[in-house]
């Protein structure tokens, strides 16, 4: 009886201590809680460059996956196992990624999102440095993911995470805004998530309205109600800018699919439940807005598996959004088969027309 006690008291130690620790931890994490401002002016400039009225421009978009999603890989969120790579495969695949978006400076736009600066998923590698170094563009970043300590998976939590969305520009914007989006998960869990944004670049133009550049980088591992959220606090900025004869293009990773994509039937109803795929309704934006991919190509693929061809789902998740005062030239999803990221870039030229 008395060893019986004993062990008792020692479970009883055992479990105040870790009753102890996590409230300090839930704490510290509710004290160092990243909440950025709703609006948070990244970039202006007195002497922005003008875009001539009615050239052709190109912009891409690439969900490079921290360079830690590539082929190989499976990860946790998605009902794989995995935290991170190897450091030598993150390191290969961001040199892949490096050369891949150094051989395509006919972009003018470069909007990338999932782009670590000191994270523990990629071994506290400045990705943004090193791309910027390749791109020698100017760029802005709009962070939405900083965690001190990510716990989960608990026999190998993810730690530490620094990241965001950046856009690359030849051309220097008059101003760069992160606009938070609205909404967020429950306590606790909305501590260790990331605090989804988007970041709005301005131009002036040649005929003396302002191109509006949008990358956004939606929810993913929620019920549909925060993308639904953020996609109505888009749509508001959106119209609002194109109702002043702006020109809007808006690019990046939705996590949804655009209205009339293919590839549905692959994922609806697989096995795979921790990402609910949804997709945007055809009647979310007035009719002369046009939501631009291409339907040959997957540019995402599921996380649930390594990759393998004709068995991974795919879908199309990373696509452009535009106003009707511009007109769509190409759009193409470059089939990387997802070697270096769980994303396929997607590229977009279209020309400045005018109000219809």
């Amino acid at each position: 009886l008395k060893m019986f006690g004993r062990i008792l008291k020692t479970i009883g130690k055992v479990g105040s201590f870790l009753i102890i620790f996590l409230v300090f931890f839930l704490l510290y994490s509710s004290i160092t809680y990243f909440e950025p401002e709703s609006r948070v002016v990244l970039w202006q400039s007195d002497k922005p460059d003008t875009i001539p009225f009615d050239s052709t421009l190109a912009a891409l978009t690439w969900n490079i996956g921290y360079a830690g999603l590539g082929s190989n890989m499976d990860f946790f969120m998605d009902g794989g196992g995995k935290m991170r790579d190897t450091r030598e495969r993150t390191t290969e695949n961001l040199t892949a990624i490096e050369k891949t978006l150094g051989g395509e400076k006919i972009n003018d736009f470069i909007l990338l999102q999932e782009v670590d600066i000191n994270s523990h998923r990629s071994y506290g590698i400045n990705e943004l440095e090193e791309i910027s170094r390749t791109l020698e563009y100017p760029y802005s970043i709009g962070i939405n993911y900083r965690v001190n300590f990510v716990p989960v998976p608990l026999k190998n939590p993810m730690g530490k995470v620094q990241s965001g969305i950046v856009t690359f520009s030849k051309f220097n914007p008059k101003e760069t805004i992160r606009y938070a989006y609205p909404g967020a998960f429950p306590w606790p869990n909305r501590l260790f998530n990331l605090r989804r944004c988007m970041v709005v670049n301005r131009y002036p133009t040649s005929n003396g309205k302002d191109f509006v550049l949008v990358n956004t980088h939606n929810s993913a591992f929620d019920n549909g109600a925060l993308k639904q959220q953020e996609m109505d606090f888009l749509q508001e900025i959106l119209l609002s800018e194109y109702y002043k004869g702006n020109y809007v293009v808006a690019g990046g990773d939705w996590n949804q699919l655009p209205p009339g994509a293919p590839y549905a039937e692959l994922v609806v109803g697989s096995s795979n439940s921790s990402f609910m795929l949804t997709g945007i309704d055809s009647s979310f934006m007035p009719k002369d807005w046009s939501w631009v991919f291409d339907p040959s190509c997957p540019t995402n693929r599921y996380l649930n598996e390594p990759y393998t061809p004709g068995r991974t789902n795919t879908c199309i998740l990373d696509f452009f959004l535009v106003s009707p005062n511009v007109s769509v030239q190409r759009c193409q999803t470059a089939n990387m088969a997802f070697k270096n990221s769980d994303h396929n870039p997607v590229t977009l030229e279209f020309r400045l027309i005018g109000n219809p």
